[in-house]
């Protein structure tokens, strides 16, 4: 069984700084992508940012220059930092990640996190 255990969420005053984490536990062979959502009350779950396993990023327009995924291979943990935040950043934060559980495992699962409450305050 594969759990995400994210971490790093709270209150924090507009223009500060939070850093997400998100670490996988349990077996997983290969993981083709690490995701960042959030979804704020009364919106539709939306994609922050992502990175493959290549290293290749890509940021939704709302965040660019602010925020920046990374991730540890080697622990199977991905990492959001988030600079310069804003009020309108309030959500839940979710991560997933989406690979192959077993070498023989002919097609990808994603797996999804608990969510993290991030509230900035003005």
């Amino acid at each position: 069984q594969v759990q995400l255990v994210e971490s790093g969420g709270g209150l924090v005053q507009a223009g500060g700084s939070l850093r997400l984490s998100c670490a996988a536990s349990g077996s997983i062979f290969s993981i083709n992508v690490m995701e960042w959502y959030r979804q704020a009350p009364g919106e539709q779950r939306e994609l922050v940012a992502d990175v493959d396993s290549g290293g290749s990023t890509n940021y939704a327009d709302s965040v660019k220059g602010r925020f920046t995924i990374s991730k540890d291979n080697a622990k199977n943990t991905v990492y959001l930092q988030m600079n310069s935040l804003k009020p309108e950043d309030t959500a839940v934060y979710y991560c997933r990640i989406t690979g192959r559980r077993f070498s023989y495992s002919t097609s990808s699962s994603s797996y999804w996190g608990q969510g993290t409450q991030v509230t900035v305050s003005s």
